[in-house]
């Protein structure tokens, strides 16, 4: 087993995750300005903030398409030049339609890469370390939204037109994911599922395992033969992964954590800090989200999947119910809302953060892989864009104590759903996969 190409191939496509991440977090640096430059109106500002969490609605939904039409290879090449054109074309829009139009492109990149990315990854990982290897995307997600604030925080002090910077700079790693694509071969599921092309598939299947890949060829190819829904994802056979992917997907948007990453100085100015802790406090949610999940990405193949999930699902409820008693007692000043919302973070990286795109890359049956990815993504996104464009209006009614009791009590739903109905997933190939979720 040549562990070292793997993890090279892994890390050249998680690189769409890094950009994923930055291309979520850079607006929110620049949306002051570009508020200002326009001369926008409120609801102006509103869709420029959420016109790319609509592109990648729009894309998580069609995601399915081209990674099984023209493989998950091409398809990666699509996203790394929509991200490029995005990058340049909004730093250098000289009218506001036209800047939500690339940034709408950029959008489009994030949700298709959210499903092609993970799908790519856990086809040509080992079971031994796939929870591990698919990780590393969601690690290079935070990874970029970390320089996205470090970058903002940089460029921003070079002046009136720093905010073009802020988002043109996102057309180098662009460049470079487009690059390192060329060195990465296709995955051998897609080749033997798709193109039935056995020669290529198992010669690309020999540098992934070299003792067993005749044993991996012929698992797949067995799963083929038994598979009967024809690529139909909403078959009863597939109700089960349905469901899972469903409430996982629900749960990681209904714990807050869009809300809080998005308007994360606004909640911690809530809290009674001024602007400027409120900047530092948010640089200091992407360095905890980036070490937490270096830490669960290390642990997801030696404990599993559900031992992360459930004692994530119990420091969220507690950090959640922290946050709600301090704004409804009044306690905000200082930084114990801070500590709070830090515990938070990283409890949701140690667990929801880490595992969803593992999990739900993991579930699906061979022939709906794509489809079920793109059903899960777009749950995700779904929910994504309906809490990010809720918050503000649930604090105004609920005010900061009722909306993160909210939060928390979905949290204990999640607690549920993971002691009663999770499956672990650890160590299994995907083959087995679907036995597996059937006898749990």
């Amino acid at each position: 087993m040549n562990k070292n190409t793997v993890l090279a191939w892994s890390f050249v496509v998680a690189l769409g995750g890094f950009l994923f991440g930055f291309d979520t977090a850079v607006i929110s640096g620049a949306e002051k300005a570009v508020q200002e430059h326009w001369h926008l109106s409120e609801f102006q500002h509103g869709l420029t903030m959420a016109i790319a969490l609509i592109g990648t609605v729009v894309g998580a939904a069609l995601g399915a398409l081209p990674s099984d039409k023209l493989g998950r290879k091409n398809t990666l090449f699509a996203v790394a030049a929509l991200y490029f054109i995005s990058a340049i074309g909004s730093a250098l829009a000289n009218d506001w339609t036209v800047f939500i139009l690339f940034r709408f492109l950029g959008g489009i990149g994030v949700g298709v890469s959210s499903v092609t990315a993970p799908i790519y990854i856990s086809e040509i990982s080992p079971a031994a370390s796939r929870g591990k290897l698919v990780g590393l995307f969601q690690f290079n997600v935070v990874l970029g939204i970390l320089i996205a604030y470090l970058s903002n925080y940089f460029i921003g002090q070079l002046g009136e037109e720093s905010w073009r910077w802020m988002l043109g700079v996102q057309c180098f790693p662009s460049l470079l994911f487009f690059i390192l694509i060329f060195f990465i071969p296709e995955s051998p599921r897609w080749l033997l599922l798709h193109k039935n092309n056995l020669s290529e598939a198992t010669k690309i299947m020999k540098r992934i395992n070299s003792e067993d890949y005749e044993l991996e060829i012929e698992k797949i190819q067995e799963s083929n033969d038994k598979m009967a829904g024809e690529g139909k994802l909403f078959i009863r056979e597939n109700a089960k992964p349905i469901l899972l992917a469903l409430c996982f997907a629900l749960f990681n948007q209904l714990s807050g954590i869009n809300a809080i990453i998005y308007y994360a100085p606004r909640v911690f100015e809530m809290a009674g800090l001024g602007s400027q802790s409120s900047l530092l406090s948010t640089v200091g949610i992407g360095v905890i989200n980036f070490i937490f999940t270096l830490v669960a990405i290390n642990f997801i193949d030696k404990v599993g999947r559900k031992k992360l999930m459930l004692v994530g699902s119990l420091g969220l409820i507690v950090s959640l119910a922290l946050v709600s008693q301090a704004f409804y007692t009044e306690q905000t000043t200082g930084f114990a809302i801070t500590i709070y919302l830090m515990s938070f973070i990283a409890f949701f990286a140690f667990s929801q953060g880490a595992v969803i795109w593992v999990f739900i890359s993991e579930i699906f049956p061979n022939d709906v892989r794509a489809k079920g990815q793109t059903f899960g993504s777009l749950t995700h996104w779904v929910m994504a864009a309906i809490i990010t464009f809720c918050f503000p209006a649930l604090t105004e009614i609920l005010g900061g104590g009722g909306t993160f009791l909210m939060f928390a009590l979905f949290m204990v739903l999640q607690l549920i759903y993971v002691v009663k109905f999770m499956p672990e997933t650890k160590g299994r190939s995907l083959e087995d996969m679907g036995q597996t979720i059937n006898l749990h």
